[in-house]
């Protein structure tokens, strides 16, 4: 068993566009996957640093559950998740679980 977790990035405004953007995501991975977890109550603060400047961003996570890691699966959307989401990139890891 897989946890699967994405780094969804929040903008400081939460426009409706980006929020429409996370119940699409929340669909489809549900969809997929049978359900999933989303923390957005509470945004984790991202800092990192390419060059002289700080960036900083705000972030959320979705968390699925899954019996594979079909890699080929995730790879591809995480590369649309970057394109839909104007992101450099999106970062999706995962951990193998054990359910107890």
């Amino acid at each position: 068993m897989y946890l699967v977790q994405i780094l969804l990035p929040l903008t400081a405004s939460a426009d409706r566009r980006r929020l429409h953007q996370f119940d699409k995501i929340k669909r489809e991975l549900t969809a997929k996957f049978g359900g999933m977890t989303f923390y957005r109550s509470a945004p984790a603060e991202g800092l990192w640093q390419e060059t002289d400047d700080v960036e900083e961003d705000l972030v959320v996570t979705a968390e699925i559950m899954a019996a594979e890691l079909e890699r080929d699966w995730w790879a591809q959307y995480r590369k649309r998740l970057e394109q839909d989401l104007a992101q450099k990139e999106i970062v999706v890891r995962s951990f193998k679980i054990e359910r107890l």
